[in-house]
């Protein structure tokens, strides 16, 4: 489990120098008192700080009283311990002007150590695929089974060369990988020097391939070995504990269950990168596949370039013989001639139509039989406009006809409809050989007034107010129909009375 302490959760306050109104100021002072430290030169003057100040290009305008006010930010911020200098002070003037040293603070100074490695990060990353990495590493693991022999600094030392080996390989691996994947390395792929070294390149994937082929196995045993001796992983790290409390740690707040969990964290780590976990691929697995893909995507680049270098190849010889052909054409009418044979007729126009022949001798050109005459349309498509002479015809009677036959159909619909309603009630239950059109309309009806949450009275198209009820919620009818019967429940629809 996690151990989330104050240290964890508190503020850093030494790192406010890295990005700041005055940073480029801030990390010049801190630098300089940086390279002294490592000249064990551990308390500084600001004097001596400034001389090396005005050596730097863009501080020229700079002041002692400027250095004096970045120092007094930089302690309030904790970068740097003041101790006042009180051992050349001869007079009280010299000791109310408070001459101090300065010294960097312990976080400061791992702070700019971790600067510097920053800095010096190349862009290109440094990984390898070098198979005696996974050879160490398992050599490393294999002496797991003496080590009952030997006491808790030697176990300690085996368990940091353990994950010291094991560090560098992933580290190593990942880089090496992830430069694949980047799109200079594409573009590098697919250049034509890169046909230059590409069977090495690949002979030297393949040969780590069979290497990791060989050398996983072996690890996984040992691992599940160990997996299966619970208590021996147990007692190595209780030993490396017991080591580091005696040996290593002067902090007097040394938490055993969080070293603990650290070390034996580190061993499940190892563990899933060979094994995996919760039926995850497992890390060598996964680098076995990356190496395998790698190898295809050079070899696919690879047979492009080569495509592309015959095929520009193989041409080059026809167009040598064609250049000598048209050197030898003894005017521009004969090379007219040859070019027509070569390429084509530059500008041509094909037009065939189906007409019937007068003959049907095959060897009769087109001058021997009669001209026809073909309707060329244009290639895009359009419709023909053509002016539109019938004039808006009245149709306000036939409009009325129709209307007047609407509405005499709906009052025959209406009167067949509202006979099937008896005492201002709707029983599905009584009605008997009902059209498709009936039992469409009353299951309109139905369906409505089933949809609204509330028992409320709702409008037909009629006018006429109702609502559903069930009764009898168990109840099934066969509702006999025309084209069929439908089984449903009895509803019953009510109409309210008209007033």
């Amino acid at each position: 489990m996690l151990n989330i302490t104050s240290k964890t959760t508190k503020k850093i306050t030494e790192a406010s120098y890295l990005c700041t109104g005055n940073t480029n100021r801030y990390r010049v002072i801190i630098r300089i008192a940086y390279k002294k430290y490592e000249k064990m030169k551990y308390s500084l003057y600001k004097e001596e700080i400034f001389e090396d100040i005005k050596k730097i290009n863009g501080f020229d305008e700079y002041t002692l009283d400027d250095l004096k006010q970045d120092l007094d930010a930089l302690e309030t911020w904790g970068n740097f311990i003041a101790i006042q200098d009180t051992a050349r002070t001869r007079t009280l003037e010299e000791f109310k002007n408070r001459r101090f040293r300065y010294q960097l603070s312990s976080t400061t100074v791992e702070l700019e150590r971790t600067l510097i490695k920053i800095e010096n990060i190349k862009e290109t990353s440094r990984g390898s695929l070098e198979i005696s990495l996974i050879e160490r590493f398992k050599e490393t693991l294999e002496q797991i089974k003496v080590l009952e022999e030997f006491d808790s600094s030697k176990i300690y030392s085996w368990w940091e060369m353990l994950n010291r080996d094991f560090k560098h390989l992933n580290e190593n691996y990942q880089d090496y990988i992830s430069k694949f994947y980047s799109p200079k390395t594409e573009e590098l792929l697919k250049t034509n020097e890169f046909l230059i070294f590409k069977e090495s390149f690949i002979k030297y994937l393949r040969e780590f391939i069979k290497g990791l082929q060989i050398n996983v196995p072996n690890i996984k045993y040992l691992l599940n070995h160990i997996n299966d001796e619970e208590a021996k992983i147990r007692w190595i790290v209780q030993n490396i504990i017991k080591y580091e409390k005696e040996n290593i740690a002067l902090d007097i707040d040394y938490d055993e269950k969080e070293s603990y969990e650290l070390h034996y964290g580190r061993y499940l780590s190892m563990r899933e990168w060979f094994i995996g976990n919760l039926g995850n691929i497992s890390m060598a697995d996964n680098l076995l596949e990356s190496t395998s893909e790698i190898i295809r995507k050079i070899t696919i680049y690879a047979l492009q370039i080569v495509e592309m270098q015959t095929s520009g190849g193989s041409r080059k010889g026809e167009y040598k013989a064609l250049i000598e052909m048209f050197n030898k054409c003894v005017d521009i009418n004969e090379a007219h001639k040859l070019s027509s044979v070569v390429f084509g007729v530059m500008s041509s126009k094909h037009i065939g139509c189906d007409i019937e022949r007068e003959t049907e001798n095959i060897n009769s050109g087109i001058y021997e039989e009669n001209a026809t005459t073909v309707i060329v349309q244009p290639s895009n498509r359009y419709r023909a406009k053509t002016a539109n002479r019938n004039s808006v015809k009245e149709k306000t009677e036939a409009k009325k006809v129709m209307a007047k036959e609407i509405l005499e159909k709906r009052k025959r619909e209406k009167e067949i409809i509202e006979s099937k309603i008896v005492n201002n009630r709707l029983l599905f239950k009584e009605l008997n050989n009902i059209t498709a059109e009936e039992r469409r309309i009353f299951l309109t009806w139905l369906s409505y007034s089933l949809n609204k949450k509330d028992q409320v009275w709702v409008r037909n198209e009629y006018g006429r107010y109702y609502k559903v009820v069930n009764k009898n919620e168990t109840e099934k009818i066969t509702l006999r129909c025309e084209d069929g019967d439908l089984i449903m429940p009895a509803y019953e629809i009510i109409f309210k009375e008209e007033v």
